[in-house]
């Protein structure tokens, strides 16, 4: 009797540090269970092994910041099923949108020996401005067992469970005392979205927001309280300009403060 075609799974990569493909390897107890379900069929950090599309699932990690990245995922998106965006570059840009800030031919010549090689877009954009993406999983990196649980819900046909509530929630369920109120770190846990554990805050740092801005975030409120911290308005800038500084209510604060 002939065995049932596995669906197929694919990850691409665009301008990124790999470290959320990582975490598909990081799964190691898990990852013989997906692949009895699955058939990867590209994943260039894993296998030299290609097999042609289409494909039932795609991830996609990285941000588009070339001409040959905007025409390259139109493709993949075609050859797709459902296409999944995985970390703070796909979802946000990423650090490299941090040039959206400025103008980014400024730099080049102080990089590149060459800069006339250099082919590059104005801004390092998420992969939702380029094409329609099925879903959007944040993290710098990305957590290991939401990547399971998402492509798990969509080979099963359901809504992945994946928290929006904020990092304060995390820190309240690990016994953490707040940094921000018991010693005066900044954090941004209040308005990031929850995925790491409340891992900073657990070595009495204070959230960087690497999961990026949670569901409906009052950065307002968060602004306001790095003042009674006494951090200057170039500091609230810097705050909200990190992994994931192109997310619309990061970037909205932080340009509040761009003098």
């Amino acid at each position: 009797m002939a065995q049932p075609k596995k669906p197929s799974l694919a990850v691409w990569k665009f301008a990124s540090c790999d470290g959320c493909q990582l975490s598909l390897l990081d799964c190691e107890d898990e990852l013989l269970a997906i692949t009895e379900v699955i058939q990867i069929a590209n994943f260039p950090e894993a296998s030299r092994a290609v097999k042609k599309g289409p494909y039932d699932i795609s991830l996609v990690e990285g941000s588009i910041t070339t001409p040959h990245d905007a025409e390259r995922i139109h493709k993949i998106r075609r050859s797709s099923k459902v296409l999944i965006v995985i970390g703070a570059c796909a979802t946000a840009g990423g650090i490299q949108a941090l040039r959206n800030f400025d103008d980014v031919r400024r730099y080049i010549p102080m990089v590149y020996a060459h800069p006339e090689y250099i082919e590059t877009l104005n801004k390092s954009t998420p992969i939702a401005d380029h094409v329609f993406v099925d879903f959007e999983l944040r993290g710098c990196p990305i957590n290991k067992y939401h990547l399971v649980e998402v492509v798990n819900a969509f080979l099963n046909g359901r809504k992945p469970n994946i928290p929006n509530y904020s990092v304060c929630v995390e820190c309240k369920r690990t016994g953490n005392v707040c940094v921000m109120v018991s010693t005066g770190v900044p954090c941004l846990g209040p308005v990031t979205q929850a995925g790491c554990g409340a891992l900073c805050p657990g070595f009495d740092r204070g959230c960087y927001g690497c999961f990026g801005p949670k569901e409906t975030p009052n950065t307002d409120a968060m602004a306001n309280w790095l003042f009674t911290l006494d951090r200057q308005p170039a500091d609230v800038m810097r705050a909200f300009r990190g992994f994931n500084a192109f997310a619309e209510p990061f970037r909205k604060q932080s340009e509040a403060y761009d003098k």
